[in-house]
């Protein structure tokens, strides 16, 4: 395939991919989900306190981990807050006399699509490396039109991240391996060191990135002769190390939460952890065809993760990643196929390991989210066997131009099929669905604008009856009304004359007060 011809092709696969994460980006998802409004909140902190405050702040805040709502790596939280102030969403609204700020929730998810899009520019790259160009194209087309990608790119959840710096850390890195073995080549180590930052930035993003290091070890059969490999790979330890410290020494110093969340819904608290573990990995291998995640918030409810047709695609390249890996390590045989095929089956094996060991909402769909774009590799690999298969097929067939032209004529009409399936689905079928808005707390956002709209002076009261993981003293539920009302903070809620109590306090309430309730 020509230059010209797959950089055209590679430019209308991230219009797609930009155009299925941006569009309609304020509406959908309606409402805003809890733990997206509490890495909102930490974001008005940071705001508020550093660098870019209004308030006239010194120093940029952001932490490397937010111990509140179970723990969370920091960098996406501190992204976000970059996001809210390039967009200038905290700005005066023009409710009571200008005084009050209004969060936006379209602002606080915006780092999301941009994440995604360039995942599936760093999943050519990452395809064409393994394979071809054509394989490169094929995966990145599938992740784009992806409605579990999609769908993810558009929350703001950390989780988006990971893909991200997986695939970019895995394509320079092997890039420089390849690179290696030309001595003259000065760039070399300057492809390792980059491999190094996206690799340590990993480590910020999400917490089943962490069993990401041992997906390395896989190329010491492959390189561990060549002294180019070695050399890579200290700059790339290295690199990786030193970007990665900060949030190492952190753990250091706050074991507890370095597994907090994964240890509350371990199977390890189950009576029958084999059992369990047995069904968990059956649901995740069943996800991607046959019945996917149930959480409406993850997912177009029990819908397979996979569109059918990527999904005969993805065991197409599933097959054939089994029998490279066979030839390999049985027979000794390579056909250049080895080492992508070991890389795969390395990372699914990986990947599925945090999810299999957790009990909670399975299959899960988020946390399955590592998964995504060997899923879209293994798929794209399979359809460009089938396609070279056809192409062979043409070449001793009498009506060989005939065969060439029908299947390049399919060709388009399948992939129009995909983009078409994924708007529909996303923007049509989900977008529209009921049980949408509630999976987002869009009852909140509508409570937070009516507090807005109520003038300052009078006393606000909101009783948060909904139980959740205590932030600071009040239930999790609340998080989105704080977000959009900016009340997270005792001195925002002294501001607007908005506070937050229990239940069991709700007979304090001084008599003239406004009374509020999220259930």
């Amino acid at each position: 395939m020509g230059k010209q011809k797959s950089f055209w092709l590679l430019a209308l696969i991230l219009i797609i991919a930009g155009g299925l994460r941006l569009y309609h980006l304020k509406e959908l998802p309606p409402g805003l989900y809890p733990d997206e409004a509490m890495n909102g909140n930490n974001a008005l902190e940071i705001l508020d306190n550093g660098a870019f405050s209004a308030r006239g702040g010194s120093a940029f805040v952001g932490k490397v981990f937010y111990p509140e709502n179970n723990g969370r790596e920091g960098l996406f939280m501190n992204i976000q807050a970059l996001s809210l102030k390039f967009w200038e969403v905290l700005s005066p609204s023009e409710n009571s006399g200008g005084e009050n700020r209004e969060g936006k929730p379209w602002a606080l998810r915006f780092p999301s699509p941009i994440f995604g899009i360039l995942t599936v520019l760093g999943l050519y790259f990452l395809g064409k490396e393994f394979f071809s160009k054509r394989v490169g194209l094929l995966a990145a087309f599938f992740l784009a039109t992806s409605f579990w990608h999609i769908n993810f790119s558009r929350i703001g959840f950390r989780a988006i991240m990971a893909p991200f710096f997986l695939v970019w850390a895995l394509y320079f890195f092997l890039h420089a391996i390849r690179k290696s073995s030309d001595n003259k080549n000065s760039t070399t180590l300057i492809y390792a060191g980059v491999a190094g930052i996206f690799f340590g930035l990993g480590f910020y993003s999400y917490i089943a990135f962490r069993v990401m290091p041992l997906l390395f070890l896989v190329l010491i059969p492959f390189f561990g002769r060549h002294k180019g490999f070695w050399k890579c790979t200290a700059v790339f330890i290295g690199v990786t190390f030193l970007v990665a410290a900060p949030i190492g020494l952190y753990f250091l110093h706050n074991p507890a939460d370095f597994m907090g969340r994964t240890t509350q819904v371990s199977i390890m608290n189950s009576p029958t952890p084999l059992k369990d573990l047995s069904l968990n990995i059956l649901k995740t291998a069943g996800m991607f065809n046959f019945m996917g995640d149930w959480n409406w918030r993850h997912n177009f409810a029990g819908r397979p993760e996979v569109f059918w047709p990527v999904g005969i695609f993805l065991w197409m390249g599933t097959i054939l990643t089994v029998r490279a890996v066979w030839k390999k390590f049985a027979h000794g045989e390579d056909r250049g196929y080895a080492l992508p095929a070991t890389l795969m089956m390395a990372w699914i094996i990986l990947a599925v390991l945090p999810v299999v060991i957790s009990n909670e909402g399975m299959p899960h769909a988020l946390r399955s989210i590592l998964f995504l774009p060997v899923v879209m590799l293994l798929a794209g690999w399979g359809a460009n066997w089938l396609y070279e298969k056809i192409i062979h097929l043409s070449h001793i067939s009498h009506n060989g131009d005939r065969l060439i032209k029908t299947v390049r004529a399919c060709s388009v009409i399948l992939f129009a099929l995909l983009v078409l399936e994924a708007a529909t689905t996303y923007f049509i079928l989900w977008g529209k669905n009921p049980n949408v808005p509630n999976a987002f707390a869009a009852d909140q956002i509508k409570l937070g604008k009516e507090l807005l709209a109520l003038p300052i002076e009078t006393p606000k009261y909101v009783v948060v009856k909904a139980q959740g993981v205590d932030v600071r003293g009040i239930p999790m539920p609340s998080q989105t009304v704080m977000f959009i009302t900016d009340t997270f903070t005792p001195a925002g809620q002294a501001k607007k004359n908005i506070h937050y109590v229990l239940s069991k306090d709700e007979s304090s309430i001084p008599a003239g007060a406004l009374k509020f309730y999220i259930n």
